[in-house]
């Protein structure tokens, strides 16, 4: 079968399209999967990069995943063949999603809605279920409230701006400059362009000084040490890229709550209910888009042959919204 493969591990530029890749075949619990549609995400470049991950055989990339069924395994009774699914693939699964072929287990994929294409399905799973989480799960965010989404632009902030809405929240989000008609349109009550050097300056002051009631951050520690100046008493703060550093308040000036994400380690840990969960996610929220609830990004849509120079231009900063690579 037709696939890009990993053909150095530590190096992104070994990243080839080879015809000859083997077609997976489904153990008892999983499903195989014909790929039309699979997205771009910073963890496919980070994983390619990485120098510690050698494996029996080289590595197909490729996270989120949109296609039909195509075989079973003995034990599966959720799924049959032509089933239209997506899903988030586990990071040690060599058979990604960057490939004709994909397999994934039965308990963490989830049916697609027929009003859903695939090139929308795609690029859900890493960012769309983590802002799921993030927003639906963990903040379950009063109406009313206020709350701070970093990286308005990128995948997870514009599904969590819209999510923020559905719960009755009024949205501050940081972007640059040129994006911010864009996450505007995604429901953005005020955008805040970051290289400016005036967020936090320009938060209090949209907030009368109180500060928000939640923050989404995920960009990094330093970032969210800096989020603690800005959250209000009794607030809460969900982080996906690293904690803030508690040195910097004392114990009762902020009564405040943290949540981790860690949506991929669901399937490393090899917890069943976390694992289970990314399929409940999944199921939400394709009737969301199936209604119209949650608009797609901004889509790019390439060719298998196109991944690796946009997998750079991901990692440099240079995409709006989403990046879906179309297999079939």
């Amino acid at each position: 079968m037709k696939a890009l493969i990993l053909e150095k591990p530590g190096e992104l530029d070994s990243l080839t399209v080879v015809t000859n890749r083997e077609m997976p075949e489904p153990k008892d619990n999983e499903i195989r999967v014909k790929v039309y549609t699979a997205g771009l995400n910073p963890s496919d470049y980070q994983v390619a990069e990485y120098d510690g991950l050698e494996s029996e055989k080289k590595r197909v990339l490729g996270l989120e995943i949109a296609g039909i069924v195509d075989a079973v395994g003995s034990s599966v009774n959720n799924f049959e063949i032509g089933d239209r699914v997506y899903y988030l693939r586990s990071i040690n699964n060599l058979d990604g999603g960057f490939a004709e072929y994909s397999v994934t287990t039965a308990h963490t994929a989830s049916k697609l809605p027929d009003e859903v294409p695939f090139e929308l399905a795609a690029v859900v799973p890493a960012a769309g279920y983590t802002a799921y989480q993030a927003i639906m799960q963990k903040l379950k965010p009063q109406s009313g409230g206020t709350i701070l989404i970093h990286g308005g632009a990128g995948g997870v902030g514009g599904y969590a701006i819209q999510l923020a809405k559905i719960c009755g929240l009024k949205v501050i989000t940081t972007c640059l400059g040129k994006d911010i008609d864009y996450v505007r349109v995604l429901g953005a009550d005020e955008a805040i362009d970051f290289t400016k050097g005036s967020v936090y300056e320009d938060i209090l002051n949209l907030t009368n000084g109180r500060g928000v009631d939640y923050v989404l951050n995920t960009i990094s520690p330093d970032s969210a040490t800096k989020d603690l100046e800005i959250l209000a008493f009794g607030g809460e703060m969900v982080v996906t890229a690293g904690f803030p550093d508690f040195s910097r308040i004392r114990f009762y000036d902020k009564g405040m709550s943290l949540h981790e994400i860690a949506l991929g380690a669901a399937h490393t840990q090899g917890d069943f209910n976390a694992q289970s969960n990314l399929a409940r996610i999944g199921d939400h929220f394709g009737k969301l888009l199936a209604e119209g609830k949650i608009v797609p990004p901004q889509i790019t849509t390439i060719t298998m042959e196109e991944i690796p120079s946009y997998l750079k231009k991901l990692k440099e900063g240079k995409i709006t919204g989403k990046v879906a690579a179309r297999v079939i």
